[in-house]
Order: structure tokens, then sequence, then C-alpha cells
């Protein structure tokens, strides 16, 4: 589905030295995995045996049972297409291994050695294991079946999803196994682990999961011997962790007395293109891996993860004063270097009383207090028109008052009616000439004033309206600075928000984030605007989306549909057809629009999206959209 796959860590409830018993457990979690359309799942380190058997591991009847159970667990799941990867001691030429064994419908696929056995503190493992990290290109009969063994297994459906294995303390070392698969083509490593439960060891172990998961650029799965270890010298509370690139997506409670299960849906084709368009990835020099390839697992029926229906804004509101802060400083400190290195003292914007224009302002303004630059040389101008209401023109003239900046009003009626004499255009055509001649006349006033002011325009569009073409071209289009260019319009609400704990402006910000959006170039009706652009080019909560997983991920039109119906099911705003039209409109405007993009001035990155053709996104400005088109 779309990429998607589930997987999941398993944590069953152990009897130390009962392999029957153990295998008894695990086998009710797999089924339950594979009820749940699981593609593969992972239990703990030695997870037939218990890992603190310790020296019965030299004792052949723990051996012998083990593999008998092993052997009945391949008996009963010939027709479970759900892959597990269990932890087996592997008895092979006189030297004991602790192993992953990785096994779909009855049959072991290949049997992964641990690298790096601990010998520190509570941990002695080998005292009865020894590394498996120079066995490559070996097979071996476990089981009745011929085998692969060896660090050098890569499991592979051949199409999106690879994997690797790795045991507890590889991940542990300077240069975990992992960072060899993943560059080998591994998107998800499985670990097997027993990682016993001490103060703030929890925290780190997530963490180093996490950030793991980040390195490789893909996923990490790792669960950890749970309560059912021996308690001699050390506890077990049974940890299991799912991440993907960074972000920790599952992660269950520890010190269960039941079986637990954890799953997460994994997005591989968004990691593997991850891996071709953000990082070094293709310059790592790759490794000799042998693949082998895996059956066909269960399909997800129903999307079990959450999709984030404004993926610009934080989910977690805790985040927004240190998100904001940040956000505001990258936009006051390129301003800074940018007028600076000008040697330019003042700063010309056109503020319209509406959401980038406030912005552009606030940011302007904390760029001034850091450096204790004069604030009247911030030189706000409003430039009332045919379709501006009293409403906005307030709020902007409030705004600037309370931050005491420079205020003019330069109302561009008289120049646009002598522009429309000029080119011979009836004034009552309310076309785009209409609206574009107002838009030039608003830019031609800031430059020039710049000029005489020997200023630097700020412009205001941001990311939402660069990716839709949504601004005029050599209008509002063009500008010195373009502080606002890599802030997408759902973004921006929010930043302004932040401003509001300044209590001068606080009831000002109230009215502008909640006016309409609106250009203000068509005439207003009883001082009530009628132009507003999400009518006219749709919602930007849908563009922002759009350009989202289109830049970030690269993801196909009808993935793009499919992640916006998930995403916004909940909230009931939008059905299948309409957020289908509006995925339309994105992309035609997208396409014909790259010519605007293709000469906009500076302005500075701020997230991990931009447009800018000098570095982030580059295109041909008559490249064809027929094929994305099609796909819907």
């Amino acid at each position: 589905m779309y990429g998607f796959h589930r997987v999941a860590a398993a944590v069953n409830k152990t009897i130390v030295a009962n392999p029957k018993e153990n295998a008894t457990e695990l086998l009710n979690l797999l089924n339950q995995a594979y009820q749940d359309n699981v593609s593969i799942v992972l239990f703990p380190e030695l997870t037939l045996t218990g890992y603190t058997a310790s020296d019965l591991f030299f004792n052949h009847k723990l051996l012998e049972e083990q593999n008998i159970a092993l052997q009945s667990l391949l008996n009963t799941t010939k027709n479970i297409s759900t892959i597990s990867i269990i932890g087996v001691a592997l008895l092979n030429n006189g030297r004991l291994y602790n192993t992953a064994v990785v096994i779909q419908k009855g049959s072991i696929l290949g049997i992964v050695p641990k690298s790096f056995i601990p010998n520190k503190k509570e941990f002695y493992e080998k005292r009865q294991f020894i590394s498996g990290r120079n066995i490559r290109k070996q097979n071996i009969t476990l089981c009745a079946q011929e085998v692969p063994f060896g660090v050098d297994l890569l499991f592979s459906d051949n199409k999106e999803m690879t994997f690797g294995v790795e045991i507890c303390e590889d991940l542990w070392a300077v240069t975990p196994p992992s960072n060899q698969m993943s560059i080998n083509g591994a998107n998800i490593i499985f670990n097997l682990s027993a990682s016993n439960e001490l103060i703030g060891k929890a925290e780190y172990r997530e963490e180093l999961v996490r950030t793991q998961s980040a390195r490789c650029m893909g996923a990490y799965v790792y669960t950890s011997s749970g309560v059912g270890e021996s308690t001699t010298d050390t506890v077990f509370g049974g940890h299991s962790i799912i991440s993907e690139y960074g972000s920790t997506l599952a992660q269950n409670e520890r010190f269960s007395m039941e079986n637990s299960l954890i799953t997460a849906d994994l997005d591989l084709q968004r990691l593997n293109f991850q891996r071709l368009s953000e990082s070094s990835y293709s310059d790592e020099e790759m490794t000799e891996f042998r693949t082998v390839t895996i059956a066909s697992t269960p399909t997800i029926k129903e999307l079990k993860r959450f999709i984030n229906p404004m993926p610009f804004v934080p989910s977690i509101y805790q985040e927004k004063t240190h998100r904001c802060e940040e956000i505001v400083n990258i936009q006051a400190h390129a301003l800074i270097k940018r007028m600076s290195h000008a040697k330019i003292k003042k700063a010309v914007i056109g503020i319209s009383g509406g959401l980038d224009s406030t912005l552009a302002l606030l940011s302007t303004h904390k760029a001034f207090v850091m450096m204790s630059w004069n604030i009247e040389n911030i030189i706000a101008i409003t430039m009332p028109g045919f379709g501006t209401t009293s409403r906005t023109k307030n709020n902007a003239v409030e705004l600037c008052k309370a931050l005491r900046v420079t205020l003019r009003t330069v109302d561009i009626t008289k120049l646009s009616l002598a522009e429309f004499e000029a080119i011979g255009h009836d004034i009552d055509d309310h076309s785009v000439t209409y609206e574009n001649v107002q838009a030039r006349a608003r830019t031609s006033i800031l430059m020039n004033t710049a000029n005489r002011e020997s200023g630097l325009v700020i412009g205001t569009g941001d990311l939402s309206e660069i990716a839709l073409g949504w601004s005029t071209y050599n209008g509002d289009h063009m500008s010195m600075y373009a502080l606002n260019s890599s802030i997408p319009k759902t973004l921006i609400q929010y930043v302004i928000e932040y401003f509001k704990s300044n209590k001068k402006i606080a009831h000002i910000i109230d009215d502008i984030l909640d006016t309409p959006i609106s250009p203000e170039l068509l005439p207003h009706e009883g001082d009530e605007i009628v132009q507003e652009t999400e009518s006219i080019v749709g919602p930007y909560e849908l563009h922002d989306f759009f350009l989202y997983h289109m830049i970030k991920y690269g993801a196909t039109p009808k993935k793009i549909l499919f992640l916006a119906n998930h995403a916004f099911k909940d909230s009931n705003k939008y059905n299948d057809e309409t957020i289908k039209k509006w995925l339309k409109k994105f992309i035609w405007r997208f396409f014909t629009q790259q010519f605007k993009r293709s000469c906009m001035p500076d302005g500075p990155k701020v997230g991990s999206i931009s447009l800018s053709p000098r570095a982030d996104w580059r295109m041909p400005s008559d490249a064809d959209m027929k094929i994305w088109l099609e796909e819907l």
C-alpha cells in the first residue's frame, strides 16, 4: 500500500531454559502479528532459551530442546507469511554463536551471528559465545535445511523492502554493523536485544535507536528481553522501540508481566526517496553482501499511522516557543547579515494588515532590536487601493504604531488610474490586468522609496505563494530580500501567534489571524473583503500538505491523495473529490508558475523545504505536467 509496511516488536513471556514454553508464547505473538497484517515481527535476543541461561548454554540438553522447539515452530508456521526474527544459540563446528534466525513460511531464510560480544560488568557473554563478525559466504545446515549463515546477509522483496539484522551490543559499538547494511540498501534494521534496566538507561536506549535510524536514513526496530529473565544480578524490562528516520513511531510500556506487541507502519517509499535526494548516501562505499529473497508478506488493509495534516507545523505544542524562536532568529540574523554587508541602514516594507507582511515586519523589528538599530529606520508603507478595507488598513496602522516604526501611507488609486489610461484599460474591466497594475504600482513605490532612502525592500511573499505562483510577476513577486520565502502559510500563522506574548500587539495579531486571506485587489463591497484567496486557489492547508509530500518525499499524485484523505479524515473538512480537485490545481499551478521561481530574489532557508532556484529546487519552466495529472 503506497510503500507502507507494518512491522512489529514483540516481547514474549520468558521462562529461562524452557524452549518449549517460550516457543508457545512466541507462536501466540506471531499469530497475533500475522492477523494484524504485519510483514516482519522481531523477538528478543536468545528468544527460545532466555538470555540469562548463562553456563547452561554449555549443556547439550538445553541446545537440543531449543532445536526441537525451533523445528516445531517451523512445522507450525508453514502457512504464515509474516517473517519472524528469533534469537537462537547456534552450535556450529564446535563453536557457539549468538544468532538471529529469520523464518518465513516454515523455512529458515538466513542466520545472522552477533558481531560484538560484551565482556564487561554484568555482561560476560564471551564466556559462552564467540563473535561471528568474520563469517561471510557460508552456508550451514539447521533443522535439516541448508541456509546462508553470516554477517553479510540482507533480506529483500526486490521491490521496496530490504532489511538487515544486528544483535544487542552491535548497536552500541563505535561502528555498528547496521551502518554497512544500510549503505548496501537495507532500509530497515532489526535488533534482537537483552538490555537490562538501570536508572536512565531506557531514555538513552531510545535515543540511541532513534538516532541510529536517522544516521542510517531508514527504520530501526528494537526489542529486548522481558521480566521473565533471571533477576540473579540484573533486571530486564522488555523495552521495544520502532523508529523511522530520527522519529520514534512506537514504544511500549516496560516491565509488563504479559506478552507485548507493538506495531508501526513504515513508509519505505519515503525512506528510499530521501536517500536519493537528501544526503551523501550514494557516495558511501558499498561492500559485498548476499541478498536473500523473501516471499510476499501480508499487505496492510488500513493505515495505522498518524499523518500530520499540517506537516510544516510542529505536532507537539510544547515545542512551539522553541521552534518559533528558531524561525525568527534565522530570519533576523539573515536580514542583519544582508543589511550589514550592503551597509544599508533602512528597511522598507509594504504593510497590508495580512499575515505575510505582519511576519516580515515583526521579524525585521526583531533584527533591529537585536542590533540596537534605530527602529524608526524601518519604513512601513501602507498602500490602499480599490479593494482595501478599513479593517486591514487599521490593523496595519495600529501594528506599526505599536512597534514605533516609521509609517507612511501612499494611496495607489491615482497611480493605477493613470496606468489604466496609459495602456487603454477600462476601469470596469476587473481582469488580471486590473489586479496586476495595482500590484506593480505597489512594488514600484517600495523600490523607488528604497532608492530614495538608501534602504532595502523586504519581500513578504511566503513559500506557499511561491509554490503556487500566487504573485504578480515583477510585482509582489520581486523584492530586494525575500524574508518569508521558505515559510509556508500554515507555519506563518503559527509563528505570528508566538508574538502574542507582546501584550501591546496581541489584540491586533488576533484580528489579523482572523481576517480572510486576500490580496484586496478587487473592489470591496460595503467595506468587506470580496476576494478571498482560498476560494480561488484552494485551502492553503491542503496546498502546504501537497507541497511537503511532493518535494520532500517525491510522492506521486496518487500517494499524496491517499495521504491527504488519511490525514484529514477525522476533521471531515474535505472529501476525496475535493482533495483531488485542489491537488490537480496545485499540480497545474506548480508546473506553470516555475518561471517566477526561476528569478525569485534571495531569501533565507528556514525549514527543510525551499524553492530557491539557486539551491533547493531546479526545474525547467516548460516541464510538462501531463503524467502527473493523468495519474489522478
